[in-house]
């Protein structure tokens, strides 16, 4: 039998033997381990625009409140965990810009916080959302209070390519959504409502859906929590306590450490 004269294709053969005879197997504790390395938290609405406004307080207020101190348990607790602020101060950054600046630092997850308010002035609890159209007709009005925020900003007829958030027409869009994200967002969202409900003792009323444009576009798992609502006097109160925000901060923390420790296989 002639020889192989390539040198190359000899090496070539020694380098299969192993596999051929199972002396090295790849398999999956050879694929580096996810990690969540960094975390986007977005205090909604802020500057000119108030949000929602209660008997004696400004969500805007209220959210960034609690925001820092999500951020600061996190940073305590979690030292390996990045966090990234869309704003730490009373600034006004666009519907836009918050999901931008998620993407733009590469994070592994963006969460969205807000307080919210009705007509009914007797309606409480927290909810919280993942992206999503399911119950679109009664979700809409919190929807479009949210999205409605673009009004405020200069050119948006331009920079949203007429998207109008009043429009039921318009949201026909989201519906092309990706859903890649959605099942790790609905599990973030199911433990930020377990921890209100259990550690809290709030009412929960549990995790919805809606086509929030600051949920559309962020290409990580991402949930806008409802803290409360403004307009219901006993909530309103406990949301700007010291107390409450710490209790409503703490409990989203813990839901985003488990988060952390389930993803990571811990």
């Amino acid at each position: 039998m002639e020889r192989p004269k390539n040198k190359k294709f000899i090496l070539s053969l020694i380098l299969l033997i192993p596999f051929v005879f199972g002396g090295f197997i790849p398999n999956e504790t050879m694929m580096p381990a996810f990690r969540m390395k960094k975390i986007v938290l977005d205090a909604g609405h802020g500057g000119k625009d108030p949000g929602n406004l209660g008997s004696r307080s400004r969500e805007k207020d209220i959210n960034l409140a609690v925001t820092l101190l999500v951020g600061k348990y996190i940073e305590e607790n979690l030292p390996d965990v990045e966090v990234v602020y869309t704003r730490k101060d009373d600034s006004f950054p666009t519907l836009k810009e918050r999901p931008q600046i998620a993407n733009n630092n590469k994070a592994d997850l963006f969460v969205s916080i807000h307080s919210n308010s009705a007509a009914n002035k007797s309606a409480f609890g927290t909810e919280t959302f993942v992206m999503g159209t399911k119950h679109f007709e009664a979700n809409f009005d919190i929807v479009k209070r949210e999205n409605s925020v673009i009004l405020l900003e200069d050119n948006y007829e331009e920079n949203y390519e007429g998207f109008d958030p009043t429009s039921p027409e318009s949201y026909m869009m989201f519906n092309l959504m990706s859903k890649v994200y959605f099942e790790n967002s609905v599990t973030l969202a199911d433990q930020i409502e377990t921890q209100f409900k259990n550690r809290v003792g709030r009412k929960s009323r549990g995790v919805k859906q809606g086509p929030f444009y600051v949920l559309w576009t962020p290409s990580m798992p991402s949930v806008l929590v409802e803290l409360g609502f403004l307009s219901n006097s006993n909530e309103e109160r406990f949301l700007m306590s010291k107390t409450g925000q710490e209790y409503m901060a703490s409990a989203i923390f813990r839901s985003i450490r488990d988060y952390k420790n389930q993803i990571e296989g811990k």
